[in-house]
């Protein structure tokens, strides 16, 4: 099974492209959903959290305190890389398994920061979608009704492109979605072909 990663800055449209492959026949692992899902399902994981977070981590009826977390981890990086090193391990495992299961002849992982947690080396190909800061920003802002300033802050979260495309295979660049999807029906046929 090939395995090929997806990912791209806040505002990219990576969850477009995503659904592109998708509406191609190519089973889609959304990382950062399934993070969210295995925080509240996987017990060892719960745990884990709870020992680095405090019992406060979790709502009396299980679900994650968003707020607690996000007050404790946001202002102190080794807490939120402590943090990741639970989560990242447990969606790579979650991934794998899913990925065996599926018929097709690759699969996508689609990921907000995959180079820069380093899991893009456990893909066979990567794929960056990218778009101009100025088309990111009036994206971000419109669907989530967020500040230019809010978004910005938001970016400076993520490597820059230009720290991205060296580690890319391939770059799509998400303007207009007629172009967006003609490139990844010729990068469909490009990883179909590596599986021959």
């Amino acid at each position: 099974m090939i395995s090929v990663g997806l990912t791209g800055g806040i505002g990219s449209g990576k969850t477009t492209v995503a659904r592109f492959f998708e509406a191609l026949g190519i089973p889609i692992y959304f990382a950062d959903d399934r993070a969210k899902a295995l925080m509240v399902e996987d017990q060892e994981l719960i745990a884990n959290i709870k020992a680095l977070l405090g019992d406060q981590a979790y709502t009396e009826d299980g679900r994650l305190n968003r707020a607690y977390i996000a007050s404790q981890v946001f202002n102190d990086a080794e807490l939120l890389e402590a943090l990741n090193a639970l989560v990242h391990p447990a969606v790579g495992k979650d991934f794998k398994q899913w990925a065996q299961a599926q018929q097709s002849p690759y699969v996508i992982k689609e990921a907000a920061i995959l180079f820069e947690n380093g899991s893009y080396t456990r893909s066979d190909a990567n794929i960056l979608v990218t778009a101009p800061e100025s088309i990111r920003l009036k994206r971000v802002m419109s669907r989530d009704g967020a500040s230019e300033e809010a978004v910005r802050a938001r970016m400076q979260h993520q490597w820059p492109d230009e720290q991205k495309i060296p580690l890319a295979d391939y770059v799509i660049e998400n303007i207009d979605l007629e172009a967006t999807r003609k490139q990844v029906i010729s990068l469909h046929e490009q990883l179909i072909s590596l599986k021959k």
